[in-house]
C-alpha cells in the first residue's frame, strides 16, 4: 500500500485540531509532552492529515499547499458546513468532472471537498 499523508506546519496545533474536529475530522493520535500538543494525526473518512508545530500565521490569499478531499456526498457536506466556516468558492461543477467547494481553515489553508460527477449520476 502507498499513501501520501500531508504534514502541515501550523502555529497552534491544539487550536487547529479543534477547528478540524468542528468540521468533521476525527483525532487519530496526538503528542503532548508537558501538556502542549506539538503533533496530531486527523482522519476524515479514509483521508489523513498530520499537523505539527512550527508553522506561521499568514494573511496571504492562499498558502503554499491546498488540501483536496474526495467525498461521496459533496452537496450534503456543503449544506452542513456553509454557515459555519469561511467558504472561498461555493458548490460548482468543474471542467475536470467534479462537483466541489472550497473552504479556508483558521491558518489560511484552502481545503477543497470534491465528488466526481459520475458518482452523482450526472
Amino acid at each position: 500500500m502507498q499513501q501520501v499523508v500531508p504534514m502541515i506546519h501550523v502555529p497552534d496545533v491544539r487550536a487547529t485540531v479543534d477547528w478540524y474536529k468542528s468540521i468533521g475530522f476525527t483525532v487519530r493520535g496526538t503528542n503532548e509532552p508537558g501538556g502542549e500538543m506539538d503533533w496530531a494525526s486527523l482522519v476524515f473518512g479514509n483521508s489523513e492529515i498530520m499537523l505539527t508545530e512550527g508553522g506561521r500565521a499568514s494573511s496571504e490569499e492562499r498558502r503554499e499547499v491546498d488540501l483536496y478531499i474526495r467525498t461521496d456526498d459533496v452537496d450534503r457536506l456543503f449544506a452542513q458546513l456553509k454557515d459555519r466556516i469561511e467558504v472561498r468558492i461555493g458548490l460548482n461543477d468543474t471542467f475536470y468532472g467534479t462537483r466541489e467547494f472550497i473552504i479556508r481553515d483558521l491558518n489560511g489553508f484552502w481545503i477543497t471537498f470534491g465528488q466526481e460527477l459520475e458518482q452523482r449520476g450526472v
